[in-house]
């Protein structure tokens, strides 16, 4: 979304859902694993707004949807180029929009003739017809509104996905209006704020590149700013099996139950001359891979802020004392950096003094202070402390210029293929019952609503594996194996599986696969090939 609009982060409010006519849900289990926001679809659905679901699945939603394309795992981008296609050929695209705040409107329609909804039929196993009646609904009864999930972004061409909804949305004029935009749903709560606060490589504070308001940077924290990007995290762990890196700080992430292909994050962490992990509870890399454990205290026992999915800074107010020897992340850090003799760049003495410095930095947000969002909160861009903050972005223009070019994405198949020896495609995923890794709601009464991870199978494949329901089966990829018990549920189709990661004692993550994305090297979670073997 950056490279094409120039802003990576959702585009509407999640108070547009209300507005809109037609909603496309791409790659988001939305009503399990966003259950407010997936909530707010499923009323508007009930109040008559079309609905679109893509999904390997018949997810929740399916049941709701004018149209559920079934596509199989790994063929995001034939679909979606498919389905631009069909708006192009039909001529439902917005004339003027596109004359206005398009560019590259030719070159693309000569590109998109290959991909005809015949063709993407072959690849995707999604009928033709249907790929025309959502293309039809999307582009005609607007305004459209897209949320899309880990299901786009959790393969080798997953930031090529949401390219492609970008462009639909381009297409079709469903950009700087109410009721219309492409949002994110993210993955966990703060990601869009981590991100936003420099988590990410080649950003710095306020999602500001490396290379811009160097100046500024440097004023305010008092130091030099690097000349050159670090490392992601599938970096870190490839430079440390390497031996370049020594020593890992993880905060508030099981890396090694969360990354995928276990085998080789276990490899590289075990390289280390230091790990820290920093957590609320021991989690598996710590008990496995750590030297050191810092005790973090949870969002109920400290203050600071939250950035949501829809841009939205929120205050979060302490209401117990941490526990123990538990502290704020922020304490933490500052008394490392005063052990380590940088006291004086870490002089702060609470998380509005740190927001506060936030503020010097990133203008978009120097306007949400924190006495203003104890009242209300306030989403970015918000450059002034009267303004208002900003609901939808894009209405008249894109930080990338007056328009935003339409990108031509070649498909390239995943090389995680079916065999005689590995003949399932295995998708992984998210339960309504378990948050993420599990590290929390393991610990809680959840787990009698979901004790184990299952392996989600189609009854016609059950009954050819002679396999009941309950029943605990070896799964077995190019890459490792785990345990699992076996459900057999209508849901997943034949060929197909499912299942979800949340528990060590499976640890299904033993045998995804190192495939990446080519673009931010995000492992390939929702593709693996594997077989299913009785004990």
């Amino acid at each position: 979304m950056k490279m094409m609009l120039g802003t990576g982060a959702a585009t509407n409010s999640l108070n547009d859902i209300e507005q809109a006519h037609t909603i496309l849900v791409c790659g988001a289990n939305a009503t399990e694993n966003h259950p407010i926001v997936g909530a707010r679809i499923k009323e508007q659905v009930l109040r008559g707004a079309k609905l679109i679901v893509i999904d390997p699945r018949r997810i929740e939603l399916s049941r709701y949807a004018q149209v559920h394309l079934g596509l199989r795992p790994g063929t995001n981008l034939p679909l979606l180029n498919a389905l631009a296609y069909v708006i192009v050929e039909e001529k439902l695209y917005d004339e003027a929009f596109v004359g206005e705040r398009v560019a590259e409107f030719d070159e693309f329609c000569a590109f998109v003739r290959e991909w005809t909804p015949e063709r993407a039929e072959g690849i995707c196993g999604v009928a033709a017809e249907l790929i025309r009646q959502a293309a039809r609904l999307y582009a005609t009864e607007k305004p459209s509104m897209c949320f899309h999930g880990l299901g786009v972004t959790e393969h080798t061409q997953g930031t090529d996905g949401v390219m492609a909804l970008v462009n639909l949305a381009l297409l079709t004029g469903n950009l700087g209006k109410p009721g219309t935009g492409i949002n994110p749903l993210r993955g966990q709560n703060n990601v869009q704020g981590s991100a936003h606060m420099g988590c990410e490589p080649n950003n710095l504070t306020g999602y500001v590149a490396i290379q811009e308001n160097r100046e500024l940077f440097e004023k305010v924290w008092q130091a030099p700013v690097p000349t050159s990007k670090g490392l992601n995290l599938m970096q870190m762990m490839d430079s440390a099996e390497d031996g370049s890196i020594k020593a890992l700080w993880a905060i508030g992430y099981d890396v090694l139950l969360t990354n995928a292909n276990a085998t080789a994050t276990r490899r590289a962490l075990k390289e280390l001359d230091l790990l820290i992990v920093q957590d609320l509870f021991l989690n598996e890399t710590a008990k496995e891979c750590a030297n050191v454990f810092f005790p973090a205290a949870s969002s109920f026992e400290k203050d600071g802020t939250f950035m949501n999915g829809e841009r939205r800074v929120q205050r979060v107010r302490k209401i117990f004392d941490p526990p123990g020897q538990a502290k704020p992340d922020w304490e933490i850090i500052c008394a490392l950096a005063r052990t380590m003799g940088k006291g004086d760049l870490f002089n702060y003495d609470s998380a509005e003094s740190i927001w506060n410095e936030v503020r010097k930095v990133w203008k978009a947000g120097s306007g949400i202070s924190y006495e203003r969002i104890e009242q209300a909160s306030l989403q970015w861009p918000c450059p002034e402390e009267d303004h208002p903050g900003t609901t939808i972005l894009h209405r008249d223009s894109f930080p990338v210029g007056k328009k935003a070019a339409l990108r031509r994405i070649p498909y390239e198949p995943t090389p995680e293929t079916t065999s005689d020896a590995f003949p399932f495609l295995l998708t992984t995923g998210r339960t309504l019952y378990h948050f993420n890794a599990g590290t929390m709601t393991l610990r809680t009464a959840n787990v009698e609503l979901y004790p184990s991870d299952f392996l989600d199978i189609a009854p016609a494949d059950a009954e050819k594996l002679n396999l009941t329901d309950g029943e605990t089966v070896r799964l077995r990829s190019r890459h490792g194996e785990v345990k699992i018990p076996v459900r057999v549920n209508q849901a997943v189709k034949p060929g197909e599986l499912f299942a979800t990661f949340h528990t060590p004692a499976v640890f299904l993550n033993q045998m995804t696969s190192p495939h990446r994305d080519r673009h931010t090297l995000t492992p390939e979670y929702k593709v693996t090939a594997v077989r299913i073997d009785k004990l």
